[in-house]
């Protein structure tokens, strides 16, 4: 493959991942040449980063304690819902894609997984997207708050890090608190959004799996034990992991029991 090729195809990459538009963005990443593509941000040797990812100028981004909640027993109640899952998917294809044009000297193989895990996040807004229109509403109705892009800034310097507090921190709570929101989903009736959410949550116990191996991966390069490591991570950052736990997608990801404190 020539170096021009190699450009390009890294082109596309950090074309989807600078794109505002949500429905530009997510046809940019499902017509990505993953193999082609993964191969060629492992041959690159620097990237030019932007200061933020492409996004729209609505939701409009508040303080996590500003976006409103509300109950699951209206139509308003659900859509807030969905709105805040689609918010979620949309940084996580922006995450994914970030972590395959920032960090550089890594196999060919961390890209291809996270240029799929961008597939499957771009895959999920789209139904949680069509999922909002049917219930009155469109994406950047509500506002929206911005932790999980505050995360990916502060994780900028190092991917063990980045592995570390993304998916094994923030993702992984998606995997304890979505049982749940599907079961009151299911008590009101709402089983389309149940479809949705069971489907994202089976595929992002897989994502979570990536960002453990890679993880473990990296703290092999740099003879670290990654029990201690994460552990060390946490305490560093200020980040405390509490229950309840979901444990069994826990261990089905890749965590240990001493990871999390769940139990068997």
């Amino acid at each position: 493959m020539t170096a021009a090729m190699q450009q390009r195809l890294v082109g596309t990459v950090c074309a989807a991942l600078y794109e505002t538009d949500p429905a530009n963005k997510t046809a940019l990443v499902a017509a990505i040449d993953v193999p082609l593509a993964a191969a060629s941000l492992a041959a690159v040797a620097g990237l030019t980063m932007h200061p933020v990812p492409g996004r729209p100028e609505r939701p409009l981004l508040v303080a996590p304690r500003e976006v409103p909640h509300r109950g699951l027993g209206t139509a308003a109640g659900r859509a807030a819902l969905v709105h805040a899952v689609a918010h979620i998917e949309f940084n996580a294809i922006n995450l994914a894609l970030d972590a395959c044009c920032r960090f550089r000297g890594l196999p060919a193989d961390f890209y291809v997984d996270w240029l799929r895990v961008a597939g499957d996040e771009a895959r999920h807004f789209s139904m949680l997207e069509a999922r909002l229109r049917e219930l009155g509403h469109a994406y950047g109705d509500l506002p929206a708050h911005n932790g999980l892009w505050e995360a990916a800034e502060k994780t900028a310097g190092d991917p063990l890090l980045r592995m570390a507090l993304v998916p094994r921190v923030l993702e992984a709570r998606g995997l304890d608190v979505t049982p749940g929101m599907i079961g009151r989903l299911r008590e009101v009736g709402d089983t389309a959004t149940v479809a949705i959410l069971e489907v994202i949550l089976r595929e992002e116990v897989d994502h979570v799996r990536i960002g453990t191996a890679w993880f473990r991966h990296l703290c092999a390069r740099r003879n670290m034990d990654p029990s201690t490591t994460f552990r060390r991570l946490l305490e560093q950052h200020g980040v405390r992991v509490r229950p309840p736990f979901n444990t069994a997608a826990r261990l089905a990801a890749g965590f240990g029991l001493d990871e999390f404190g769940g139990s068997a």
